[in-house]
């Protein structure tokens, strides 16, 4: 069925003319591999947020980011969005597997993004149908009779990245309470030094010399790190013949000595800051994310072709820390970790960066590259964190970027990770030397091995 009967249902009773539009028909914005898309300004976001005085039903264009604290402002309200599995009851309680953006309830009070009155055709995503429903202005105008205008929202294009990260970290630091300033700064800057293990190993990275002998003895003296790296490689991920008795064992049986120090490496980075205890609804845990994004970063390096291949131990390092800055911005920022979780929950079809540019004037990758630099970690990794949302980026080291990138919208595009799927393409997939086909095997491979996954992010959060 092109739309649900309680959309249709409404339309008609209301006199609205409309029309359906298949999916394929207009290259959204949420198809993977496609540079071609739908003008986002005309495409209807419905978001439902809520506060102790019941719901409210917000549409707002998908190029566009909802100010939350503007809107709770203009109505004098405490809003938050609602759960993932309050949009399940919801779709319910209308005979719906997923919610369309469409005000459905006429029940609840409705507040529309004044720029959406003048976007001309609009478009409303049926769920998961496979169709949009395209209004023109005057139809739409129909549909929202009933609710507010106002100017609640911030167009992503206004979203740059920042060119010197260091100033961006001490502006974004001054924009709060003066009084904390200095204090706030030095743990900014200096943030927790370099665990022991992580020096060691990156010394052991740079020294000719070092073989399987120097890397399993170093790592063997931190016994949770050795037992991670076993258990890691033990995994039936790895189908290692066997069992895996030692960290040697691991180094040479299964996962070779540029993986293991940069496995080992990337847990003892991880255990430096704590798991925030609150994040957004629906965010991937930590460890979870690392271990995915890892695995696909490995895979998609190994069907490149060999002669452009980066550093498969560095790529899985990237992967491994790719969301590390999460940890960092909740140590840093605190009181504000909360309001950047609110937002993100707000707005789900906004990459998390923008956001928090938008409420801190930073975002995590920045703070991660940073901190990665203070503790003198290999350029190739730092650049990957800071860069990784953007796959235009020509810079040093832009082949691990650009994997990141890839890395993400994959993961994303089959729910494994939190974030909006952004397209992927041709061009960047010229530029790994990567057909489409070696991007959805390796997910695919990801995908079905996720159980074994999961697993082995349960051991390194011990």
């Amino acid at each position: 069925m092109p739309i649900p009967p309680t959309v249709s249902e409404r339309l008609d009773s209301q006199g609205i003319n409309y029309q359906i539009i298949e999916e394929a028909e207009i290259a959204p914005l949420h198809q993977l591999f496609s540079a071609d898309q739908l003008s986002a300004g005309q495409v209807v976001k419905l978001v439902i947020l809520k506060d102790s005085m019941g719901h409210l039903q917000a549409l707002i264009p998908a190029d566009s980011l909802l100010d939350l604290s503007r809107l709770c402002e203009l109505k004098g309200r405490n809003l938050e969005a609602i759960t993932p599995e309050e949009y399940e009851q919801m779709a319910r309680s209308h005979g719906l597997d997923h919610l369309p953006d469409f005000p459905l309830n006429d029940s609840l009070p409705l507040v529309v993004e004044k720029r959406l009155k003048v976007a001309g055709d609009l478009y409303l995503e049926m769920g998961n149908s496979g169709y949009f429903l395209k209004l023109p202005q005057t139809e739409f105008a129909k549909l929202v009779a009933n609710g507010s205008e106002a100017d609640f929202c911030v167009e992503l294009d206004d979203f740059t990245p920042n060119t010197d990260d260091r100033m961006a970290i001490e502006s974004s630091v001054q924009r709060f309470t003066q009084l904390r300033i200095k204090r706030r700064l030095e743990e900014t800057l200096e943030m927790p030094p370099l665990p022991e293990t992580a020096e060691k190993i990156i010394q052991l990275r740079i020294d000719p010399e070092a073989g399987v002998g120097e890397l399993a003895e170093l790592v063997e003296k931190d016994p949770s790190l050795a037992a991670q790296v076993v258990s890691w490689a033990s995994s039936p991920y790895y189908a290692a013949p066997g069992a895996i008795r030692s960290v040697h064992d691991a180094v040479v049986r299964v996962l070779g000595f540029d993986l293991v120090i940069n496995l080992a490496l990337g847990l003892a980075l991880g255990r430096t800051l704590e798991l925030p205890k609150e994040g957004p609804h629906g965010v991937t845990p930590f460890w979870d994310q690392s271990v995915y994004c890892a695995v696909t970063m490995e895979g998609l390096v190994k069907a490149m072709p060999s002669e452009r291949r980066p550093s498969l131990g560095l790529a899985y390092l990237a992967g491994l820390l790719s969301n590390y800055g999460y940890l960092v911005l909740a140590h840093i920022f605190p009181p504000y970790f909360k309001v950047i979780c609110r937002s993100i929950e707000a707005n789900t079809h906004v990459n998390p960066h923008l956001i928090e540019q938008h409420v801190l004037g930073i975002d995590r990758e920045t703070l991660a590259s940073q901190l990665m630099d203070c503790w003198s970690m290999p350029e190739e990794v730092i650049q990957a964190l800071r860069w990784q949302n953007y796959p235009g980026y020509q810079g040093d080291y832009n082949l691990y970027a650009r994997l990141l990138y890839v890395s993400n919208q994959l993961l994303r595009s089959v729910g494994l990770i939190h974030g909006p799927v952004l397209p992927i393409s041709d061009r960047i997939f010229e530029e790994l030397g990567l057909e489409q086909e070696d991007a959805l095997h390796v997910i695919n491979h990801v995908v079905a091995m996720k159980d074994e996954l999961r697993q082995m992010a349960r051991n390194l959060e011990g």
